[in-house]
């Protein structure tokens, strides 16, 4: 097992590899985020990017994924066991014992929060995917480390010390923001009559309707008093929702590592939307 520093300066990056995840957001505009706020509220956690690099000491992380959610609560309560039962996934680690966990059930917090942290990191890219059953079907991927070398359990549990983990809707979560709250929203990117695979395979998580909807409860919150950060789909009809002068817009470059080859893997532009900031 590992002995790891109980230091919340410590945990500089995810555990979890994501698809649509914010690295490169905070590695090249950390800048944009609001200095001063008095708790952090993010609805789409994933795997909290944001929330790592700000360090908050309060606030509520939701999402609607309730393994996500639960493997975060696992390491808040008990890291040590997550940790010497991915030390054991580590030694064992090959396609046939891969395949095995991810087909097999387990009962206990720990093992299955480490069950999540070792199927994503050796799966296909990270990805989470479920069939219509509700099982996970990623493929195994290329990535043999099960343990990372920037791994701090310890540290992760520090910094989630004063967070409210919560298993909920987007809308519930961001109801909670108040005068001064920084919001920060990284939703599933759907947009409005697109045919493209990714994007059909997110609406069947989140629909057009949740777009609205997302619209609709961060005015709220931002009339409120929160400071709001949203990034989302570089599209025009995701243009068009925030076309109320409360919602400053701005579009970021980065490179998609979504694609398969190389290649394929081109500059893409997300809009950041911003309420109450002013640092965009």
């Amino acid at each position: 097992m590992h002995n790891f520093p109980i230091s919340q300066n410590l945990v500089t990056s995810p555990f979890l590899k994501w698809v649509g995840g914010k690295r490169w957001l905070i590695s090249k505009h950390c800048n944009i985020f609001p200095q001063k706020y008095s708790q952090y509220i993010e609805p789409f956690l994933g795997s909290g990017a944001v929330f790592f690099h700000l360090k908050p000491t309060t606030g509520i992380l939701s999402d609607l994924n309730k393994e996500l959610i639960d493997v975060y609560k696992a390491i808040k309560e008990g890291w040590r066991e997550i940790d010497a039962i991915l030390q054991d996934y580590q030694k064992n680690h090959n396609s046939e014992f891969y395949y095995n966990t991810r087909n097999n059930e387990v009962t206990s917090s720990p093992e299955k929060a480490a069950r999540f942290i070792y199927l994503n990191r050796t799966c296909w890219n990270g990805l989470y995917r479920v069939n219509l059953n509700g099982k996970f079907n990623v493929p195994i991927g290329t990535k043999t480390k099960v343990i990372l070398d920037n791994d701090n359990f310890a540290a992760i549990a520090a910094a989630l010390e004063n967070i409210e983990l919560v298993h909920s809707d987007f809308e519930d979560t961001i109801s909670y923001a108040k005068n001064d709250d920084f919001v920060f929203i990284d939703p599933p990117y759907t947009v409005k009559h697109n045919n493209n695979g990714f994007i059909k395979y997110n609406e069947n998580l989140f629909s057009w309707d949740d777009q609205v909807r997302l619209r609709d409860s961060t005015a709220n919150a931002i009339q409120r008093g929160a400071k709001v950060i949203i990034t989302n789909a570089a599209h025009d009809s995701v243009e068009q929702l925030y076309t109320d002068k409360i919602f400053t817009i701005s579009k970021f470059t980065r490179h998609s590592v979504l694609a398969g080859t190389i290649k394929d893997r081109k500059p893409c532009e997300e809009l950041i939307i911003c309420g109450n900031c002013g640092n965009i």
